[in-house]
């Protein structure tokens, strides 16, 4: 392991062709099918992919674009890049042209590696206003049939040509990958551009092999492990995970279908080792609750007595802490009729160690997948980082906690709270923003997170909020809106929130429905709506909504610190909240400063005497139209609670 962290990806790609040749290192599922590449295959594919570009003109230091969901020759291309030193940039597939065209002049790519007939149409587009493009090469030909721009190229022609390249120049694909240095640059990851325009984050080979490494020995990962890739490629996680960790270990990479078969695809792969943000775990706790709903009353009840049983002692037994023996057998039997067959319908049933991160997961909901016996843990990391800055051992989770600093990583707090980090797993620079990387890298070389927390004693860290987000309402209380956010997420008919209260008296909220919970809910009632706007207005929806929002001041008025934060009115917001409407980040984090001034005509109805609130709202549609939603919004009071005092 220590011997890796000097080298780069391509060697290690070319040593797992040396050592397990016939292990699987990619799957991909095509028409049903389950495809399988060993590693002797791969290092074959990547190094025609490699000649080919060279052959076009690919040089060292050029950056490549990499767009498209998860494929097997996506993964390639960009140790093809590597191979040739040049540097990986893989985007947002689902991105608009707009967006995607600000990354591409930013990093000035001139070739493209794309999916398919959907993305070589966006960078046509963009080539009208940036020409820097001039090579696009496309893997899926399904719809290319009549595209004849000189600069279009398939992935399969590619790799002939390079396959003739390789054949007249045959020492040529080793010496470029002998002249890779670990300080190299080995990928460029932009940021999600929460507060601004996106920074594109260089990282070196060394820094994501020390966060591949060092993640793979704490969790003793092997080349055994079987993960499902499904996230987005541009995301630094599954960089970490699906690329990393895989050409460090050696495991197997399995890529679904499409996004609308994950959830299948996971239960016919089974993985060992499993990463998802939040979102995904609470869309998969909102589908069991929907199923169970529909249940009849003898299975509800089973489910709602050894969930119980489950909550109560299922995280300890999975810790290996003591638990009663009674305790401990009818858990054995809420494992056979409940548990075990749940995992196995969420494509959970092999997982060893699952990870989150992303964003703050609640701790309701993950006590919840740890209680049925899912070794479910926290990551804490940022695209600066490699996500690699704390992690959580086995045996000693704790729900409010993001873990202990990573092997490797020293973390401490400033004066203001925020958390700062040092390792070797660290950015080498924002991409043409010097300027940019003197502001979160201070002269002692550590960098600043930006968010906001505190140590427990046992050297665990609690992050409180994004240090620019942490308030105090008018009373001097402490407001963290992404705490409260987060527990009423819990709820499989809450999606989203936005809570405020920086310099108010008292917490007010957006809310955004779940459409498929409520909906569900809403049907089996009899309560008919025409859509997300119409449910949402509902008196209905908003009664349902309030109860969930009490149930979470009194939680709140059980924390000292938290006791003043309890929600007093709220709106169920007419839209979704959307990236295409720059409402989120393409990772699903609110952009709250602009989320404020678009509807602050809202927040002032919140904090006034109004009891409605009309508003107008422009959204972008998947075409690229545009388009006005407009609803009269009602608001609600909300019951709170007196604190409860506790005794020391």
């Amino acid at each position: 392991m220590t011997k890796t962290e000097n080298t780069t990806f391509p060697r290690l790609l070319l040593e797992h062709g040396k050592t397990r040749p016939q292990h699987p290192a990619f799957r991909e599922k095509d028409l049903g099918i389950w495809q399988t590449w060993n590693w002797q295959q791969v290092n074959e594919e990547v190094r025609a992919l490699a000649c080919g570009l060279a052959a076009q003109g690919f040089q060292r230091g050029m950056n490549l674009a990499i767009i498209g969901d998860n494929r097997p020759r996506l993964y390639w291309a960009m140790m093809a890049a590597q191979c040739l030193g040049g540097i990986p940039v893989p985007l947002y597939q689902d991105a608009p042209a707009a967006d995607m065209a600000y990354v591409l002049e930013n990093a000035e790519i001139v070739f493209a590696i794309v999916e398919d007939q959907e993305q070589v149409d966006k960078l046509l587009d963009i080539k009208q206003h940036y020409a820097g493009i001039q090579h696009i090469c496309f893997e899926d030909e399904r719809g290319m049939r009549h595209y004849h721009q000189p600069e279009l190229v398939s992935y399969a022609s590619l790799q002939e040509t390079g396959r003739m390249y390789d054949r007249t120049h045959p020492e040529f694909f080793m010496q470029q990958i002998e002249l890779g240095q670990p300080e190299d640059t080995a990928v460029m990851l932009y940021t999600s551009g929460t507060t601004g325009k996106p920074k594109g984050v260089c990282q070196s080979h060394r820094s994501f092999m020390a966060a591949a490494i060092g993640g793979a020995g704490f969790d003793q990962l092997s080349a055994n492990e079987d993960i499902l890739s499904y996230l987005p490629m541009a995301w630094v996680g599954d960089h970490l995970f699906s690329f990393a960790q895989a050409l460090v270990t050696g495991f197997t990479v399995n890529c679904p279908e499409s996004s609308e078969t994950v959830l299948t695809d996971l239960r016919e792969v089974g993985p060992t080792y499993y990463f998802a943000p939040p979102r995904v775990f609470e869309n998969m706790l909102t589908t069991v609750m929907i199923r169970m709903e529909d249940a009849g009353a003898v299975k509800q009840h089973l489910f709602q007595y050894y969930m119980e049983i489950a909550r109560q002692y299922g995280a300890d037994i999975l810790d290996g802490k003591p638990v009663p023996t009674l305790a401990r057998l009818n858990y054995r039997i809420g494992e056979f009729l409940i548990y075990g067959p749940l995992k196995n319908v969420l494509g959970l049933s092999r997982v060893r160690v699952a990870y989150t991160a992303g964003a703050a997961i609640g701790p309701d909901l993950f006590r919840f997948y740890r209680s049925i016996g899912i070794n479910l843990k926290q990551l804490y990391g940022s695209t600066e980082t490699c996500a690699y800055v704390c992690l959580q051992p086995d045996g000693n989770i704790k729900f409010d906690s993001v873990g202990q600093a990573a092997p490797g990583v020293e973390v401490t707090l400033a004066e203001n709270g925020e958390v700062l980090v040092k390792s070797s797993a660290m950015l080498t620079g924002y991409y043409k923003r010097p300027d940019a990387t003197a502001e979160v890298i201070d002269d002692q070389g550590y960098f600043h997170t930006g968010d906001a927390g505190i140590f427990d004693t046992e050297g665990h860290l609690k992050i409180i909020d994004r240090a620019a987000d942490v308030g105090k309402l008018t009373n001097g209380d402490i407001f963290a809106p992404n705490y409260i956010e987060n527990k009423l997420k819990f709820f499989p008919f809450i999606k989203e929130v936005v809570a405020f209260g920086h310099d108010r008296d008292h917490v007010c909220a957006f809310i955004n429905i779940d459409m498929e919970a409520v909906g569900n809910w809403s049907e089996r009632r009899g309560i008919a709506y025409a859509g997300y706007t119409d449910l949402a207005a509902k008196a209905e929806t908003y009664q349902l909504i309030m109860s969930c929002i009490e149930k979470v001041n009194a939680d709140l008025a059980n924390e000292t610190l938290m006791a003043g934060t309890q929600i007093h009115r709220f709106l169920i917001l007419h839209k979704e909240l959307d990236p295409d409407d720059d409402e989120l980040t393409r990772t699903r984090k609110v952009r709250r400063k602009f989320i404020a001034e678009k509807y602050a005509v809202l927040i002032e109805a919140l904090y006034s005497a109004k009891r409605s609130q009309y508003i107008e709202t422009q959204v972008k549609f998947e075409d690229g139209r545009q388009g006005t939603v407009s609803a009269d919004l009602h608001i609600s009071d909300v019951k709170t609670f007196a604190a409860q005092q506790h005794v020391a």
